[in-house]
């Protein structure tokens, strides 16, 4: 008895086992295309399963692949999408089922996240020959061409991508950007201006539209557009360190400082070349209007992330020593009458001479001085001479020193003198050889300032 009941259990075991694999047999679907069915309701879990069943029979089922592919995209698995859509592609033929143009769109999108760009194209020139009066595709193709410097062909892509669809603002923006970096700014100005007028709210387009107008010297427009592109967060510093170069190339320094200001407060890389140029020109605004030691701050702030970054060691080899010396300080800070008053003293004092007249001149003030009646030579004839004082930031050339003999002469002086609070190029102090003018560099103006105030 016991035993009848055990091989009863048993066989009804194994016909419960038998009936479930052949209800789970015949629950699958057999054909391809039923899986998409399955997809469109949203069992995906089936349609893998259907699709992989499938093609344990028929490993080359090209329908099979495509649908496996999409229940992966539901699924948003990507990268087993990829491989399934990759494999379908491979095989060189489509299943009766699988619609090409979206197999193929699908496939150029996951090349294009998986950087297989020449792959993408492929299939972007597929699908033009397939939809030749479809945008997108030639879009798609330009932008590509355009990032990946092929300019030549993202060119005839964009143009024909905007001739199909001439209301889409992101076509002409990326035609407008690829024209920009080829140089023909004309027809990049008008594909940018088209690109604002559909969308106004693209703040790319207006930053390298404002580039543009910069390039032209149309300062007014340029700055006006900057500003908008700097509402974006993304394009602030870009837009701001762009506007201050604007008014530094108007010669207005004052006026730069805001916005440079601004472009330092939105550096969130210090090592970004924008953030290194928006302190560099932020610190040569400031060098304009004598205040030092802000311009120090920030060629220190540059150095500390990329040394030998244009002239900043120079600049700091410059200025260093010198704000350290509340005297100096103030000779390169001070406003014009007290700059004035401090060059009195020190060509009074440092140099013992008695200033007779003296002239505000760009970067500096001239003075005619003689010898003063306590001078050592008491018995020579007291000779005017004329004396420059710079505290401009530059070198001085050779044209400074041919400028102030030629004055020299023409006012009947035979002695001339040329200091300044930065230096003095090859050229000047080749030139300065062997002529009666005396050149006065950092190192004696730092004396000569500490005599006058001692």
């Amino acid at each position: 008895m016991t035993f009848v009941l055990v091989i009863s259990i048993v066989l009804a075991v194994g016909i419960s086992f038998l009936v479930f694999f052949i209800v789970k047999s015949i629950a699958l679907p057999k054909r391809a295309d039923e899986i998409a069915a399955l997809i469109k309701k949203g069992k995906t879990q089936t349609a893998i399963k259907a699709a992989r069943a499938i093609l344990a029979k028929e490993p080359k089922n090209a329908d099979a692949h495509y649908f496996l592919g999409r229940a992966y995209l539901a699924e948003k698995k990507e990268d087993l999408a990829f491989g399934e859509l990759k494999t379908l592609s491979l095989s060189g033929a489509l299943g009766e089922f699988t619609p090409e143009e979206d197999f193929r769109s699908e496939l150029a999108r996951l090349f294009v996240k998986n950087r297989q760009i020449e792959e993408a194209l492929k299939e972007y020139v597929l699908l033009i020959k397939l939809k030749p009066d479809k945008a997108e595709y030639y879009y798609n193709a330009g932008k590509l061409f355009n990032d990946h410097n092929r300019p030549d062909m993202a060119r005839n892509y964009l143009r024909k991508a905007a001739e199909l669809a001439p209301r889409d603002a992101k076509i002409h923006y990326e035609l407008g950007v690829m024209l920009y970096r080829s140089k023909n700014a004309v027809e990049a100005r008008d594909a940018l201006e088209r690109s604002l007028k559909l969308n106004a709210d693209n703040a790319q387009a207006y930053y390298y539209l404002g580039k543009i107008q910069k390039d032209a010297k149309d300062y007014q427009n340029a700055l006006a557009t900057l500003e908008k592109a700097a509402r974006d967060p993304a394009f602030r510093l870009r837009a701001l360190l762009e506007r201050g170069s604007c008014y530094l190339a108007l010669n207005a320094p004052d006026k730069a400082i805001p916005d440079l200001e601004r472009a330092v407060k939105a550096i969130t890389s210090e090592k970004a070349q924008e953030s290194l140029f928006a302190r560099y020109f932020l610190a040569l605004c400031y060098e304009k209007n004598r205040d030092m030691e802000k311009s120090v701050e920030q060629w220190s702030a540059i150095h500390a992330v990329k040394k030998g970054f244009k002239d900043v060691e120079a600049k700091l080899a410059q200025y260093q020593d010198l704000i350290n010396d509340d005297v100096v300080k103030d000779f390169l800070s001070a406003g014009t009458q007290e700059f004035m008053e401090i060059c009195k003293r020190m060509i009074g004092s440092g140099l013992a001479l008695q200033v007779k007249s003296a002239k505000t001149i760009p970067d500096g003030i001239e003075f005619v001085a003689i010898e003063n009646e306590n001078a050592k030579w008491r018995n020579t004839r007291k000779q005017p001479r004329l004396i420059r004082i710079y505290r401009s930031p530059d070198l001085l050339g050779d044209d400074k020193i041919r400028s102030i003999l030629d004055d020299a002469k023409t006012q009947n002086m035979v002695r001339a003198m040329v200091v300044t609070s930065s230096g003095f190029s090859n050229a000047a102090l080749q030139y300065a050889e062997n002529r009666p003018v005396e050149l006065c560099n950092k190192d004696k103006l730092l004396a000569l300032l500490r005599g006058s105030a001692a």
